[in-house]
């Protein structure tokens, strides 16, 4: 990892932790402390982070990316840890590996969404799928992905 990945990484995650409307900036703001609480990791590594001293560890990023409602693939490639090319999405209409057909729950999963709103993303998706995708119930295992 070179200096430039860090810092460019850094520059991206403060300004996702201020739009989240964490205080990182004043010293009293209580911003880097509530963020490891909610994050349930430690503030130095929010610390070392910001001060771009070093990365944080894939379980620290993975928390991160919940707390800050961010897709955790989102953070490795921002981070330089992978690219889009190791972490590719599937194509429109393409189901996942396998062969089988998303659900509404994975494609949450998948998204990032976060889990005091997926309830209402699968709702509110599931609107939008035929009625013969749907099921008897938006929640139901609902394929999303075309054969």
């Amino acid at each position: 990892m070179t200096t430039d990945e860090l810092d460019r990484f850094a520059t991206w995650i403060e300004e996702l932790i201020r739009r989240r409307g964490f205080d990182i900036d004043s010293p009293r703001g209580g911003g880097k402390s509530r963020l490891a609480d909610e994050a349930g990791v430690h503030r130095a590594a929010i610390t070392r982070l910001l001060q771009r001293q070093s990365m944080p560890d894939l379980e620290t990023t993975r928390r991160l990316a919940q707390v800050l409602q961010v897709p955790v693939r989102d953070m490795l490639i921002q981070s330089g840890r992978l690219t889009e090319d190791d972490l590719p999405l599937p194509s429109v209409g393409q189901a996942p590996a396998g062969g089988r057909r998303l659900t509404l729950e994975e494609a949450a999963d998948g998204l990032g969404v976060a889990a005091d709103q997926r309830e209402m993303f699968i709702r509110i998706a599931g609107q939008f799928l035929p009625p013969e995708a749907v099921g008897s119930s938006p929640r139901d295992r609902t394929p999303l992905a075309s054969d």
